[in-house]
């Protein structure tokens, strides 16, 4: 009854985790790690794709060593996150979508911690001189939205 009763939930997390493991997939096999890093213009000077990888936390926080406990950090707000979907309330599907796209975001940079001990990120818009992200920071921060949105809902878990 777990995966039925919030499957929303579960499809938004394979589809996050999906979609961030495909694309830094295409990005290691395309590109070559280097310094400066490689770069390809989309929108020269607002959206580059830059082969970057990151040993810290979100946008290279701490990024000069010391933040193993982060590998674990996201397993255990990914077991957390999966047994609440399973054994929580059935929720509305703002929460779903929330609660599964941060799961996916978490999931696909917790992998990339464990297996190469860094998480590989290529979106770089330099327009605003933001730090460079991947797909992974991309649903956790829209998951995060999402539970925003739902918490301004009135509702009441069905």
């Amino acid at each position: 009854m777990g995966f039925k009763k919030n499957s929303t939930f579960w499809i938004a997390a394979t589809i996050s985790l999906v979609i961030d493991h495909l694309t830094k997939f295409w990005v290691v096999q395309t590109f070559e790690l280097t310094t400066p890093p490689q770069t390809v213009p989309i929108l020269p000077g607002i959206f580059h794709i830059t082969y970057v990888v990151n040993t810290g936390a979100a946008f290279s926080l701490f990024s000069n060593g010391g933040v193993y406990w982060l590998r674990w950090l996201s397993l255990l707000v990914s077991l957390g996150l999966m047994l609440w979907a399973w054994f929580g309330p059935r929720l509305i599907s703002w929460e779903q979508w929330g609660y599964g796209l941060i799961l996916g975001g978490a999931l696909g940079n917790g992998i990339d911690r464990f297996v190469s001990g860094h998480v590989v990120d290529f979106f770089d818009f330099r327009l605003i001189q933001f730090p460079v992200f991947n797909v992974a920071d991309i649903s956790i921060n829209v998951g995060i939205i999402c539970l925003l949105i739902a918490a301004f809902q009135p509702h009441s878990h069905p």
